[in-house]
Protein backbone atom coordinates (compact mmCIF):
# COMPACT_ATOMS: atom_id res chain seq x y z
CA UNK A 1 0.00 0.00 0.00
CA UNK A 2 1.30 3.66 -0.96
CA UNK A 3 0.67 4.63 2.52
CA UNK A 4 3.09 7.85 2.68
CA UNK A 5 2.65 8.35 -1.42
CA UNK A 6 0.62 11.86 -1.47
CA UNK A 7 2.25 13.23 1.68
CA UNK A 8 5.57 12.71 -0.56
CA UNK A 9 4.10 14.05 -3.62
CA UNK A 10 2.99 17.18 -1.74
CA UNK A 11 6.37 17.88 -0.04
CA UNK A 12 7.22 19.66 -3.56
CA UNK A 13 8.08 16.88 -6.41
CA UNK A 14 9.08 19.05 -9.00
CA UNK A 15 10.33 17.55 -12.44
CA UNK A 16 12.27 19.92 -14.94
CA UNK A 17 13.05 19.82 -18.61
CA UNK A 18 16.03 20.43 -21.26
CA UNK A 19 14.16 22.18 -23.86
CA UNK A 20 11.73 25.35 -23.38
CA UNK A 21 10.28 25.43 -26.34
CA UNK A 22 8.13 22.89 -26.43
CA UNK A 23 6.32 20.60 -24.32
CA UNK A 24 6.77 17.57 -25.77
CA UNK A 25 10.24 16.78 -23.50
CA UNK A 26 11.12 13.94 -21.29
CA UNK A 27 11.61 14.91 -17.46
CA UNK A 28 15.63 14.33 -16.45
CA UNK A 29 15.44 14.79 -12.79
CA UNK A 30 13.79 16.28 -9.76
CA UNK A 31 15.49 19.34 -7.74
CA UNK A 32 15.60 20.96 -4.80
CA UNK A 33 13.43 23.61 -4.60
CA UNK A 34 15.99 26.34 -3.79
CA UNK A 35 17.84 25.29 -7.21
CA UNK A 36 14.54 25.95 -9.30
CA UNK A 37 14.61 29.52 -8.48
CA UNK A 38 18.46 30.24 -9.19
CA UNK A 39 18.26 31.08 -12.98
CA UNK A 40 15.67 32.01 -15.11
CA UNK A 41 15.50 28.62 -17.62
CA UNK A 42 15.41 26.35 -14.39
CA UNK A 43 12.34 28.47 -13.42
CA UNK A 44 10.84 28.12 -17.07
CA UNK A 45 11.73 24.46 -16.40
CA UNK A 46 9.89 23.76 -13.67
CA UNK A 47 6.89 25.70 -14.98
CA UNK A 48 6.74 23.88 -18.14
CA UNK A 49 7.07 20.59 -15.48
CA UNK A 50 3.42 21.49 -14.02
CA UNK A 51 2.33 21.65 -17.78
CA UNK A 52 3.95 17.78 -18.49
CA UNK A 53 1.83 16.80 -15.38
CA UNK A 54 -1.34 17.80 -17.18
CA UNK A 55 -0.25 15.37 -19.56
CA UNK A 56 -1.06 12.43 -17.85
CA UNK A 57 -2.88 9.94 -18.80
CA UNK A 58 -4.93 10.07 -15.56
CA UNK A 59 -5.68 14.05 -15.05
CA UNK A 60 -6.16 14.06 -19.29
CA UNK A 61 -7.59 10.85 -20.79
CA UNK A 62 -8.59 8.53 -17.65
CA UNK A 63 -11.20 11.08 -16.49
CA UNK A 64 -12.54 12.07 -19.48
CA UNK A 65 -12.97 8.31 -20.30
CA UNK A 66 -14.65 8.35 -17.08
CA UNK A 67 -17.19 10.63 -17.41
CA UNK A 68 -18.40 9.48 -20.40
CA UNK A 69 -18.71 6.16 -19.80
CA UNK A 70 -20.41 6.97 -16.67
CA UNK A 71 -22.80 8.59 -18.38
CA UNK A 72 -24.29 7.89 -21.97
CA UNK A 73 -21.97 8.05 -24.43
CA UNK A 74 -19.88 5.38 -24.65
CA UNK A 75 -20.40 1.22 -24.03
CA UNK A 76 -17.60 0.37 -21.97
CA UNK A 77 -16.15 -3.32 -23.20
CA UNK A 78 -12.81 -3.51 -21.14
CA UNK A 79 -12.16 -6.15 -18.93
CA UNK A 80 -10.16 -3.83 -16.34
CA UNK A 81 -11.91 -4.58 -13.32
CA UNK A 82 -11.07 -0.92 -11.60
CA UNK A 83 -12.45 0.63 -14.99
CA UNK A 84 -15.98 -1.67 -14.41
CA UNK A 85 -16.54 -0.68 -10.95
CA UNK A 86 -16.82 3.20 -12.20
CA UNK A 87 -18.75 1.89 -15.45
CA UNK A 88 -21.45 -0.27 -13.05
CA UNK A 89 -21.20 2.46 -10.11
CA UNK A 90 -19.32 0.21 -7.70
CA UNK A 91 -16.48 1.69 -6.72
CA UNK A 92 -14.70 2.15 -4.23
CA UNK A 93 -12.24 3.77 -2.09
CA UNK A 94 -9.55 1.32 -2.92
CA UNK A 95 -10.30 1.37 -6.70
CA UNK A 96 -6.40 2.25 -8.40
CA UNK A 97 -7.64 4.03 -11.59
CA UNK A 98 -9.42 7.10 -9.14
CA UNK A 99 -6.33 6.66 -7.03
CA UNK A 100 -4.30 8.05 -9.42
CA UNK A 101 -6.25 10.92 -10.69
CA UNK A 102 -5.76 11.55 -6.74
CA UNK A 103 -2.73 11.42 -6.61
CA UNK A 104 -1.58 13.00 -10.29
CA UNK A 105 -4.00 15.90 -9.34
CA UNK A 106 -2.66 16.96 -6.41
CA UNK A 107 1.26 16.53 -7.31
CA UNK A 108 0.56 18.92 -10.14
CA UNK A 109 -0.89 21.26 -7.08
CA UNK A 110 1.78 20.72 -4.97
CA UNK A 111 4.58 21.73 -8.15
CA UNK A 112 1.98 24.92 -9.00
CA UNK A 113 2.17 25.73 -5.19
CA UNK A 114 5.83 26.24 -4.98
CA UNK A 115 5.81 28.57 -8.32
CA UNK A 116 3.01 30.62 -6.81
CA UNK A 117 3.90 30.67 -3.33
CA UNK A 118 8.43 30.78 -3.87
CA UNK A 119 8.38 32.99 -7.04
CA UNK A 120 7.14 36.36 -6.34
CA UNK A 121 10.27 37.00 -3.67
CA UNK A 122 12.32 36.12 -6.33
CA UNK A 123 14.40 38.60 -7.80
CA UNK A 124 16.60 37.91 -11.17
CA UNK A 125 18.68 40.52 -13.62
CA UNK A 126 17.11 38.34 -16.67
CA UNK A 127 13.69 37.87 -15.53
CA UNK A 128 11.05 40.71 -15.38
CA UNK A 129 8.19 41.66 -13.92
CA UNK A 130 5.85 40.61 -17.24
CA UNK A 131 7.75 36.95 -17.18
CA UNK A 132 7.28 36.65 -13.60
CA UNK A 133 3.36 37.39 -13.41
CA UNK A 134 3.08 35.28 -16.43
CA UNK A 135 4.86 32.42 -14.75
CA UNK A 136 2.71 32.57 -11.45
CA UNK A 137 -0.44 32.93 -13.78
CA UNK A 138 0.44 29.85 -15.93
CA UNK A 139 0.73 28.06 -12.55
CA UNK A 140 -2.38 29.36 -11.35
CA UNK A 141 -4.31 28.31 -14.70
CA UNK A 142 -3.26 24.77 -14.16
CA UNK A 143 -4.00 24.65 -10.26
CA UNK A 144 -7.08 25.75 -11.34
CA UNK A 145 -7.92 23.34 -14.02
CA UNK A 146 -7.12 20.65 -11.94
CA UNK A 147 -9.12 21.67 -8.87
CA UNK A 148 -12.06 22.02 -10.98
CA UNK A 149 -11.21 18.43 -12.23
CA UNK A 150 -10.92 16.88 -8.59
CA UNK A 151 -13.69 19.02 -6.95
CA UNK A 152 -16.30 17.62 -10.40
CA UNK A 153 -15.07 14.23 -9.97
CA UNK A 154 -15.19 13.65 -5.75
CA UNK A 155 -18.03 15.98 -4.93
CA UNK A 156 -21.45 16.45 -5.81
CA UNK A 157 -21.83 19.18 -7.55
CA UNK A 158 -22.82 23.04 -7.11
CA UNK A 159 -26.64 22.17 -7.44
CA UNK A 160 -26.78 19.48 -4.79
CA UNK A 161 -26.63 22.07 -2.06
CA UNK A 162 -25.82 24.95 -3.59
CA UNK A 163 -22.22 24.09 -2.87
CA UNK A 164 -22.32 23.87 0.58
CA UNK A 165 -21.91 20.40 0.19
CA UNK A 166 -18.08 18.94 0.66
CA UNK A 167 -15.48 19.14 -2.42
CA UNK A 168 -11.72 18.60 -1.54
CA UNK A 169 -9.03 20.01 0.26
CA UNK A 170 -7.56 23.07 -0.89
CA UNK A 171 -3.94 22.39 -0.20
CA UNK A 172 -1.91 25.69 -1.40
CA UNK A 173 1.23 25.53 0.47
CA UNK A 174 4.58 23.66 -0.64
CA UNK A 175 6.52 21.84 1.11
CA UNK A 176 9.31 23.86 3.19
CA UNK A 177 12.09 22.55 5.36
CA UNK A 178 9.83 23.30 8.84
CA UNK A 179 6.98 21.94 7.18
CA UNK A 180 4.49 19.59 9.68
CA UNK A 181 2.69 16.39 8.42
CA UNK A 182 -0.47 18.09 9.82
CA UNK A 183 0.02 21.15 7.61
CA UNK A 184 -0.86 18.03 4.93
CA UNK A 185 -3.23 16.78 6.82
CA UNK A 186 -6.54 18.82 5.64
CA UNK A 187 -10.19 18.56 5.46
CA UNK A 188 -12.40 18.56 2.88
CA UNK A 189 -13.23 22.11 2.11
CA UNK A 190 -17.21 22.82 0.65
CA UNK A 191 -17.43 23.17 -3.43
CA UNK A 192 -18.12 26.94 -2.89
CA UNK A 193 -14.91 27.47 -1.32
CA UNK A 194 -12.77 24.86 -4.26
CA UNK A 195 -14.68 26.81 -6.76
CA UNK A 196 -13.89 30.17 -4.77
CA UNK A 197 -9.96 29.58 -5.37
CA UNK A 198 -10.61 28.32 -8.75
CA UNK A 199 -12.17 31.80 -9.57
CA UNK A 200 -9.11 33.72 -8.13
CA UNK A 201 -6.61 31.84 -9.91
CA UNK A 202 -8.43 32.42 -13.07
CA UNK A 203 -9.15 36.13 -12.57
CA UNK A 204 -5.42 36.36 -11.61
CA UNK A 205 -4.53 34.27 -14.85
CA UNK A 206 -5.77 36.68 -16.96
CA UNK A 207 -4.59 39.42 -15.90
CA UNK A 208 -1.17 38.31 -16.32
CA UNK A 209 -1.55 35.53 -19.50
CA UNK A 210 -0.75 36.89 -22.74
CA UNK A 211 -3.73 37.11 -25.21
CA UNK A 212 -1.81 35.46 -28.01
CA UNK A 213 -0.89 31.99 -28.38
CA UNK A 214 3.21 31.88 -28.47
CA UNK A 215 4.04 30.06 -31.87
CA UNK A 216 7.12 27.81 -31.87
CA UNK A 217 8.30 26.82 -35.63
CA UNK A 218 8.35 24.32 -36.36
CA UNK A 219 5.97 23.39 -34.48
CA UNK A 220 3.03 25.90 -34.05
CA UNK A 221 1.68 26.52 -30.99
CA UNK A 222 3.65 25.66 -27.74
CA UNK A 223 0.73 24.88 -25.55
CA UNK A 224 1.07 26.72 -23.02
CA UNK A 225 -1.93 28.72 -21.43
CA UNK A 226 -3.20 32.40 -22.83
CA UNK A 227 -5.61 34.95 -20.94
CA UNK A 228 -8.49 33.57 -23.28
CA UNK A 229 -8.05 30.05 -22.10
CA UNK A 230 -8.49 31.49 -18.91
CA UNK A 231 -11.79 33.37 -19.51
CA UNK A 232 -12.87 30.29 -21.03
CA UNK A 233 -12.63 27.86 -18.25
CA UNK A 234 -13.85 30.78 -16.04
CA UNK A 235 -16.98 30.85 -17.92
CA UNK A 236 -17.23 27.02 -17.59
CA UNK A 237 -17.17 27.26 -13.79
CA UNK A 238 -19.56 30.09 -13.73
CA UNK A 239 -21.63 28.07 -16.18
CA UNK A 240 -21.36 25.57 -13.49
CA UNK A 241 -22.28 27.67 -10.80
CA UNK A 242 -25.31 29.32 -12.76
CA UNK A 243 -24.06 32.50 -13.02
CA UNK A 244 -25.57 33.06 -16.19
CA UNK A 245 -24.31 36.75 -16.51
CA UNK A 246 -20.84 36.10 -15.66
CA UNK A 247 -20.47 32.95 -17.88
CA UNK A 248 -22.15 34.67 -21.25
CA UNK A 249 -20.07 37.78 -20.52
CA UNK A 250 -16.54 35.60 -20.52
CA UNK A 251 -17.67 33.37 -23.48
CA UNK A 252 -18.30 36.84 -25.51
CA UNK A 253 -14.92 37.94 -24.46
CA UNK A 254 -13.33 34.91 -25.85
CA UNK A 255 -15.07 34.94 -29.27
CA UNK A 256 -15.29 38.89 -29.35
CA UNK A 257 -11.34 38.97 -29.09
CA UNK A 258 -10.38 38.06 -32.11
CA UNK A 259 -7.85 35.71 -30.87
CA UNK A 260 -9.25 32.86 -31.70
CA UNK A 261 -11.96 31.39 -33.56
CA UNK A 262 -14.63 28.67 -34.79
CA UNK A 263 -13.44 26.72 -37.43
CA UNK A 264 -15.32 25.73 -40.40
CA UNK A 265 -14.04 21.79 -40.41
CA UNK A 266 -12.89 19.26 -37.68
CA UNK A 267 -9.42 19.36 -38.35
CA UNK A 268 -8.30 20.91 -35.20
CA UNK A 269 -8.91 16.75 -33.88
CA UNK A 270 -5.71 15.89 -36.33
CA UNK A 271 -2.75 16.72 -34.05
CA UNK A 272 -3.24 20.43 -34.79
CA UNK A 273 -3.19 22.38 -31.28
CA UNK A 274 -2.29 25.48 -33.17
CA UNK A 275 -5.84 25.83 -34.42
CA UNK A 276 -7.44 28.86 -33.93
CA UNK A 277 -10.51 26.20 -32.76
CA UNK A 278 -8.30 25.40 -29.72
CA UNK A 279 -8.31 27.43 -26.45
CA UNK A 280 -6.22 24.82 -24.53
CA UNK A 281 -5.27 20.88 -25.51
CA UNK A 282 -2.97 18.65 -23.63
CA UNK A 283 -0.56 18.21 -25.85
CA UNK A 284 0.53 14.90 -26.21
CA UNK A 285 3.78 13.70 -28.57
CA UNK A 286 5.41 10.37 -29.22
CA UNK A 287 8.22 10.84 -27.02
CA UNK A 288 5.29 11.84 -24.00
CA UNK A 289 4.70 9.00 -21.71
CA UNK A 290 5.14 8.41 -17.63
CA UNK A 291 8.12 6.70 -16.59
CA UNK A 292 5.54 3.78 -14.57
CA UNK A 293 3.08 2.76 -17.49
CA UNK A 294 -0.68 2.18 -15.95
CA UNK A 295 -3.49 1.12 -17.98
CA UNK A 296 -3.97 4.75 -18.49
CA UNK A 297 -0.92 5.31 -20.63
CA UNK A 298 -1.84 7.20 -23.68
CA UNK A 299 -5.59 6.41 -23.09
CA UNK A 300 -7.12 8.79 -25.67
CA UNK A 301 -5.43 6.17 -28.34
CA UNK A 302 -5.70 2.74 -26.65
CA UNK A 303 -9.37 2.88 -25.56
CA UNK A 304 -11.33 5.16 -28.50
CA UNK A 305 -9.47 3.67 -31.03
CA UNK A 306 -10.06 -0.52 -32.39
CA UNK A 307 -7.83 -3.02 -32.67
CA UNK A 308 -5.00 -3.04 -34.67
CA UNK A 309 -3.71 -0.25 -32.69
CA UNK A 310 -6.19 0.57 -29.82
CA UNK A 311 -8.03 -1.74 -27.37
CA UNK A 312 -11.62 -1.25 -28.60
CA UNK A 313 -12.98 -1.14 -25.00
CA UNK A 314 -14.81 2.41 -25.26
CA UNK A 315 -17.32 2.57 -28.99
CA UNK A 316 -20.21 4.78 -29.65
CA UNK A 317 -23.28 3.51 -26.47
CA UNK A 318 -26.25 2.36 -28.89
CA UNK A 319 -28.00 5.93 -27.30
CA UNK A 320 -25.43 7.90 -28.91
CA UNK A 321 -25.74 6.02 -31.98
CA UNK A 322 -29.21 6.61 -32.26
CA UNK A 323 -29.22 10.43 -31.13
CA UNK A 324 -26.57 10.90 -34.30
CA UNK A 325 -29.48 8.52 -36.58
CA UNK A 326 -32.59 10.63 -35.46
CA UNK A 327 -30.90 13.86 -37.69
CA UNK A 328 -29.04 12.30 -40.28
CA UNK A 329 -26.09 14.23 -42.30
CA UNK A 330 -24.61 15.11 -39.24
CA UNK A 331 -20.76 15.88 -39.94
CA UNK A 332 -19.54 14.91 -36.31
CA UNK A 333 -20.82 11.25 -36.86
CA UNK A 334 -20.05 11.17 -40.58
CA UNK A 335 -16.64 12.76 -40.30
CA UNK A 336 -15.19 11.55 -36.84
CA UNK A 337 -16.56 8.08 -36.51
CA UNK A 338 -15.55 4.54 -38.01
CA UNK A 339 -17.24 1.21 -37.50
CA UNK A 340 -15.13 -1.84 -36.30
CA UNK A 341 -15.46 -4.46 -34.14
CA UNK A 342 -15.00 -3.18 -30.23
CA UNK A 343 -12.91 -5.59 -27.94
CA UNK A 344 -16.31 -8.22 -27.00
CA UNK A 345 -16.48 -9.02 -30.15
CA UNK A 346 -19.56 -6.84 -31.06
CA UNK A 347 -20.06 -4.55 -34.29
CA UNK A 348 -19.92 -0.88 -33.80
CA UNK A 349 -18.77 2.52 -33.87
CA UNK A 350 -15.61 4.33 -32.51
CA UNK A 351 -15.11 7.77 -32.67
CA UNK A 352 -11.75 9.33 -34.62
CA UNK A 353 -11.16 12.54 -32.38
CA UNK A 354 -8.09 10.80 -31.22
CA UNK A 355 -6.70 9.47 -34.52
CA UNK A 356 -3.17 9.04 -33.81
CA UNK A 357 -2.78 5.15 -32.99
CA UNK A 358 0.56 5.04 -35.17
CA UNK A 359 2.28 7.37 -32.99
CA UNK A 360 0.10 7.60 -29.67
CA UNK A 361 0.00 11.33 -30.04
CA UNK A 362 -2.94 12.87 -30.14
CA UNK A 363 -3.83 15.85 -28.15
CA UNK A 364 -6.21 15.76 -25.87
CA UNK A 365 -9.47 18.44 -26.19
CA UNK A 366 -10.11 20.74 -22.81
CA UNK A 367 -11.08 24.01 -24.15
CA UNK A 368 -12.47 25.17 -27.43
CA UNK A 369 -14.36 27.54 -29.35
CA UNK A 370 -17.37 25.57 -29.74
CA UNK A 371 -17.72 25.77 -25.95
CA UNK A 372 -17.77 29.29 -26.20
CA UNK A 373 -20.73 29.15 -27.80
CA UNK A 374 -22.64 26.89 -26.45
CA UNK A 375 -22.00 28.24 -23.21
CA UNK A 376 -23.13 32.05 -24.34
CA UNK A 377 -26.44 30.56 -25.83
CA UNK A 378 -27.00 28.48 -22.70
CA UNK A 379 -26.31 31.07 -19.94
CA UNK A 380 -28.18 33.61 -22.38
CA UNK A 381 -31.02 31.37 -22.63
CA UNK A 382 -30.86 30.76 -18.73
CA UNK A 383 -30.66 34.27 -18.10
CA UNK A 384 -33.29 35.64 -20.16
CA UNK A 385 -29.90 37.80 -21.64
CA UNK A 386 -28.71 37.92 -25.37
CA UNK A 387 -24.96 39.17 -24.69
CA UNK A 388 -23.07 39.08 -27.56
CA UNK A 389 -26.01 37.14 -29.78
CA UNK A 390 -28.94 35.01 -29.17
CA UNK A 391 -28.93 31.36 -28.19
CA UNK A 392 -30.59 30.36 -31.53
CA UNK A 393 -27.80 32.31 -33.77
CA UNK A 394 -25.46 30.36 -31.66
CA UNK A 395 -26.50 27.12 -31.46
CA UNK A 396 -27.04 27.66 -35.42
CA UNK A 397 -23.45 28.45 -35.88
CA UNK A 398 -22.40 25.01 -34.21
CA UNK A 399 -25.09 23.62 -36.69
CA UNK A 400 -23.71 25.23 -39.56
CA UNK A 401 -20.81 23.59 -39.19
CA UNK A 402 -21.78 20.10 -38.25
CA UNK A 403 -23.73 19.99 -41.44
CA UNK A 404 -27.15 20.39 -40.40
CA UNK A 405 -30.10 23.12 -41.25
CA UNK A 406 -30.71 25.98 -39.03
CA UNK A 407 -33.38 25.97 -35.74
CA UNK A 408 -36.16 28.19 -36.24
CA UNK A 409 -36.70 28.04 -32.25
CA UNK A 410 -34.11 27.22 -29.31
CA UNK A 411 -34.77 25.92 -25.98
CA UNK A 412 -32.42 23.93 -23.28
CA UNK A 413 -33.15 20.80 -24.46
CA UNK A 414 -31.67 21.54 -28.05
CA UNK A 415 -28.94 23.28 -26.23
CA UNK A 416 -27.77 20.00 -24.31
CA UNK A 417 -28.43 17.90 -27.08
CA UNK A 418 -25.85 20.05 -29.15
CA UNK A 419 -23.61 20.01 -26.27
CA UNK A 420 -23.75 16.21 -25.96
CA UNK A 421 -23.23 15.49 -30.73
CA UNK A 422 -20.28 18.52 -30.32
CA UNK A 423 -18.30 17.27 -27.32
CA UNK A 424 -18.65 13.23 -27.33
CA UNK A 425 -15.64 11.69 -26.28
CA UNK A 426 -14.52 14.97 -24.69
CA UNK A 427 -15.36 15.03 -21.13
CA UNK A 428 -18.34 16.95 -20.86
CA UNK A 429 -21.47 15.03 -20.39
CA UNK A 430 -21.59 13.30 -17.31
CA UNK A 431 -21.78 17.40 -15.72
CA UNK A 432 -23.91 18.32 -17.98
CA UNK A 433 -26.28 15.70 -17.02
CA UNK A 434 -25.87 16.15 -12.99
CA UNK A 435 -25.93 19.97 -13.42
CA UNK A 436 -29.49 19.72 -15.17
CA UNK A 437 -31.15 17.07 -12.92
CA UNK A 438 -30.52 14.27 -14.94
CA UNK A 439 -29.92 10.77 -14.77
CA UNK A 440 -26.65 9.43 -16.03
CA UNK A 441 -28.18 6.64 -18.13
CA UNK A 442 -31.16 6.67 -20.17
CA UNK A 443 -33.82 4.86 -18.55
CA UNK A 444 -31.28 4.29 -15.19
CA UNK A 445 -32.15 3.20 -11.69
CA UNK A 446 -31.46 4.90 -8.72
CA UNK A 447 -27.66 4.52 -8.97
CA UNK A 448 -27.35 6.50 -11.66
CA UNK A 449 -29.56 9.62 -10.49
CA UNK A 450 -28.42 12.86 -9.86
CA UNK A 451 -26.91 12.76 -5.93
CA UNK A 452 -26.95 9.01 -5.71
CA UNK A 453 -23.50 7.86 -4.20
CA UNK A 454 -21.69 6.41 -6.74
CA UNK A 455 -22.18 9.23 -9.13
CA UNK A 456 -19.48 10.62 -7.66
CA UNK A 457 -16.12 9.05 -6.66
CA UNK A 458 -14.77 8.41 -2.93
CA UNK A 459 -12.03 9.89 -1.23
CA UNK A 460 -9.35 7.54 -1.83
CA UNK A 461 -7.94 5.38 0.43
CA UNK A 462 -4.56 6.56 -0.18
CA UNK A 463 -6.05 9.80 1.72
CA UNK A 464 -8.45 8.75 3.91
CA UNK A 465 -5.80 6.66 5.52
CA UNK A 466 -3.21 9.02 6.09
CA UNK A 467 -5.01 11.96 6.54
CA UNK A 468 -6.98 11.63 10.06
CA UNK A 469 -9.25 14.75 9.38
CA UNK A 470 -10.62 13.80 6.05
CA UNK A 471 -14.55 13.03 5.50
CA UNK A 472 -15.37 10.15 3.23
CA UNK A 473 -18.36 10.45 1.05
CA UNK A 474 -21.72 9.17 1.62
CA UNK A 475 -22.01 5.40 0.78
CA UNK A 476 -17.82 4.49 0.97
CA UNK A 477 -15.78 2.90 3.02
Amino acid sequence: MKTIKLIAILFGLLITFSCEDRLDVVPEDSVEAATVFNTRGSINGAVVGIYSKNQSGDLNGMAQLMSDFMSDNVNFVGSFPSLQEVDQYETLATNTSIDNIWLDGYELIGAANNIVQNLPDVDLPDLSATEKAKFIGEAKFLRALTYFQLVNLFAQPYQFAQGSNLGVPLQLQPFLAESELSDFQLERSTVNEVHGLIEQDLLDAIASLPENPTNIAPFGTDGRATAGAARALLSRLYLYREQWSQAADLADQVISSGVFSLTPNYDFYDSNPSSPENLFVALNTPTDGPQEPTISDEVYVNFYNPAPGGRGDAPFSQDLIDTFAAEPGDRRFDELSQAATDAGGNNTFFTTKYPDVVNNASDGMILRMAEMYLTRAEANLRGGTSIGDTPLNDVNAIRARAGLPALGAVDLDAILLERRKEFCFEGHRRMDLLRNNQNLRPGGGPESAPGADKVIFPIVEDEFTNNPNITQNPGNF
